[in-house]
């Protein structure tokens, strides 16, 4: 990997009422839950940001991360619908919000299924996956990048464009 720069990387799973997040050690290895974060509403000031994309940034400069992952929802024949729009607005977001760490969107297709299912192999009750399903999309969306890095030695995804 002489091509990666060491440092933690931290994954987003975006949803409509939460974002789970995700965070890696220093040679991204492994992903672990960091938490749920509601989602909050966009202020209507320019420039602003919401407080939901503040604590993800307090969390990239706190942790040093390197590269932000957000998972990109997709149908499963791999077209984009309204959710993958709105998933990429909120990365176009980020990237200017925690510029110049780069933001990249994965493929999240199956993370929220894969989470319940783990989930609930775990003995989580169901009514209780609410509160954790985000964060474990989250790590199995970090964790399929860090994965990817790995076997090709260099960032995976695509780069969110900073201007727009």
């Amino acid at each position: 990997m002489a091509g990666l720069v060491r440092g933690a990387r931290i994954g987003v799973d975006v949803g409509s009422v939460r974002v789970g997040l995700a965070s890696s050690d220093p040679d991204g290895l492994i992903a672990t839950p960091v938490e749920t974060v509601p989602r909050a509403a966009v202020p209507k000031e320019p420039g602003a940001i919401s407080a939901d994309v503040a604590q993800i940034a307090r969390e990239v400069a706190e942790r040093g991360a390197q590269v932000v992952y957000v998972g990109l929802p997709r149908h499963l024949k791999g077209t984009e619908g309204a959710a993958s729009e709105a998933a990429r607005d909120y990365a176009a977001t980020l990237a200017r919000t925690v510029a110049p760490v780069e933001v990249r969107l994965v493929d999240e297709r199956m993370t929220s299924v894969t989470a319940h299912q783990a989930l609930h192999a775990s003995g989580r009750a169901g009514r209780k996956h609410r509160a954790v399903v985000d964060q474990v999309a989250a790590v199995i969306i970090l964790q399929s990048a860090l994965d990817a890095e790995r076997a090709s030695g260099q960032r995976t995804g695509e780069l969110v464009e900073r201007d727009g």
